[in-house]
């Protein structure tokens, strides 16, 4: 169980609302695919009402729900440990998952409901973008092809080519060619949206923090990073910025 994030300001532009619900839904779907096994141990019905969080910076903790009435967030499901012997694991996981994916929204939309309807429907835009957490879970095609995910230092760098017909600038071989097994890298998350890596799919990895992610996630096309010798992912150049 991962320990709470610290309390941070609210978010309050669509950029600063969606990067929060990029990372609680980032520690959700870790906790119900990478880390699934520690999550269910934590999840005992003997225990009393559960509660599964997603943090701001990608964790996530199954916790007792907050005491403060009215809570200062929107609760995500309570009592989910009370079913979970009651169900085959992976509906009872489903079930986990969908009530995740609707309180990611009710917490997105309680940061957005002072924004006007044009930026509501950006945030809801930019949401839609990604997958669910249950479709990440069951691993189903979302909208473009849009499910899987990257890993960061599991694969060599290729600054920004696809994996499976460049290889990289330092002349080794290409992560992806004839005799990939897909399945080694299964667990492997893009860093922003969280779904699970696809050999079909364009990825680029970062230089700095080795963090692997979808070209459409980060704004980079396969043509633009043919460009690029160097990528640096938002986060770090953002941090890189703070810095100066």
């Amino acid at each position: 169980m991962e320990m709470a994030a610290p309390v941070s300001p609210a978010p309050r532009t669509v950029e600063d609302i969606f990067k929060d619900f990029s990372g609680r839904r980032a520690g959700l779907v870790r906790a119900l695919t990478v880390d699934v096994d520690e999550f269910y141990g934590f999840c005992d019905p003997e225990k009393e009402n559960l509660c599964l969080y997603g943090h701001p910076n990608g964790r996530w903790e199954v916790a007792l729900p907050a005491e403060e009435v009215p809570p200062e967030l929107p609760e995500p499901a309570l009592g989910i440990n009370f079913a979970r012997d009651g169900m085959h694991r992976r509906d009872w996981l489903s079930l986990v998952a969908v009530h995740s994916d609707s309180w990611l929204l009710s917490v997105a939309f309680f940061f957005g409901a002072r924004l006007n309807g044009n930026e509501r429907k950006r945030l809801f835009s930019l949401i839609n973008d990604h997958p669910t957490v249950l479709e990440a879970l069951s691993d189903r095609k979302h909208g473009r092809d849009n499910k899987s995910g990257a890993d960061n230092g599991s694969k060599s760098r290729h600054s920004g080519k696809r994996a499976n017909d460049v290889q990289t600038k330092t002349s080794r071989p290409a992560v992806v060619d004839d005799g990939y097994d897909e399945e080694e890298h299964s667990e492997t998350l893009c860093g922003t949206c969280g779904g699970r890596y696809n050999a079909n799919e364009f990825w680029i990895g970062c230089d700095i923090c080795e963090r692997w992610f979808h070209g459409k996630c980060v704004r980079i096309t396969p043509a633009k990073a043919d460009h690029i010798k160097h990528y640096k992912c938002p986060d770090c150049s953002s941090s890189k910025k703070s810095r100066q």
